[in-house]
């Protein structure tokens, strides 16, 4: 496993320097000259110029190219064109508030929806799964918006119970703050996750092994948490994992309607301001976590099925 680990690690440069190259491409030749949207149409020529000596737009293609590069294998993103903060820093300090909304959220959105998928497969075709599929449906179907400025409104502004912005570091401080973006997120995550997770426990359910523990006389409660959750893992775990460097980046939407200074806020900011040091550094954390994230999952696939090997 540690010879898997180490050569999936080692593929990590190749997929960086190609992941270098895409950003450079985007945000140095196509994207236009940085210098008029950060001076606006009435700069002058020689501002601009200023400008490009300042920020190192004049220095050659190639040393532009070296410096995401260098950047992409150090972390050291220099500072942002908006605030003139080390972009590290500011990563540091939007990393908190994010994992403290997302990571909680994100777990008990999970265990409730595999919940929710084994009491739907136990009773499918019933009125239970139906009313469920239902809800699902009608829950997907409503835009995040929706829900975001409905329950801001009613439950923050109208009654009070919330605060309807804002942040506080350290616990439990920031409690009142996070709860409703919280509550948003795991009713926006229940829709989709248990329409998959369903799907993956009831192709499960029509197995010959799960029909041969009902012949020998187990009860459907066993065989779904031990034997269907368990032969259900390696989908799971894919979908479920994948989701994870999403977490640390951030949550766009919530984070900015609720006023959070998360690496979401800090991503949206750098969109609307034109901050391309900061937005290339959120590019490049975010192709590191999938690729490390992608080297996780397949080492729980091994812990969930012992017949995975990794070769």
């Amino acid at each position: 496993m540690i010879k898997y680990i180490i050569r999936r690690l080692l593929n990590l440069i190749p997929v960086l320097l190609g992941v270098s190259f895409i950003i450079f491409v985007l945000f140095n030749l196509v994207s236009g000259d940085p210098t008029a949207v950060l001076l606006g149409k009435n700069a002058t020529a020689k501002q601009m110029a200023e400008l490009r000596e300042q920020l190192g737009l004049n220095k050659p293609l190639f040393d532009q190219y070296l410096d995401v590069v260098k950047s992409a294998f150090t972390f050291d993103f220099g500072r942002s064109w908006a605030t003139k903060q080390e972009i590290t820093y500011m990563i540091k300090q939007g990393a908190y508030p994010s994992m403290v909304l997302t990571v909680p959220a994100f777990i008990i959105a999970t265990i409730f929806s595999l919940i929710i998928s084994l009491v739907v497969a136990f009773y499918r075709g019933k009125g239970i799964d139906l009313f469920v599929r239902i809800l699902c449906i009608a829950g997907v179907s409503v835009s995040a918006l929706a829900y975001i400025l409905g329950f801001q409104y009613l439950f923050a502004y109208k009654l009070g119970w919330f605060e309807i912005s804002g942040f506080e570091y350290g616990f439990p401080d920031f409690v009142p703050y996070i709860a409703l973006p919280a509550i948003i997120w795991i009713l926006l995550s229940l829709g989709p996750d248990v329409r998959f997770f369903r799907t993956i426990m009831l192709d499960e359910i029509y197995q010959d092994y799960v029909r041969t523990a009902r012949a020998k006389g187990l009860s459907e409660v066993v065989i779904l948490l031990k034997h269907v959750l368990r032969n259900a893992l390696i989908p799971i775990i894919t979908y479920v994992v994948i989701q994870i460097p999403s977490l640390i980046l951030g949550a766009l939407l919530l984070e900015n309607f609720f006023s959070i200074p998360g690496l979401g806020g800090i991503t949206l900011n750098a969109l609307n301001s034109s901050d391309f040091p900061v937005i290339k550094a959120m590019a490049i954390l975010s192709s590191v976590l999938y690729i490390v994230m992608s080297l996780v999952t397949d080492i729980l696939y091994t812990l969930a099925d012992p017949r995975v090997k990794l070769k």
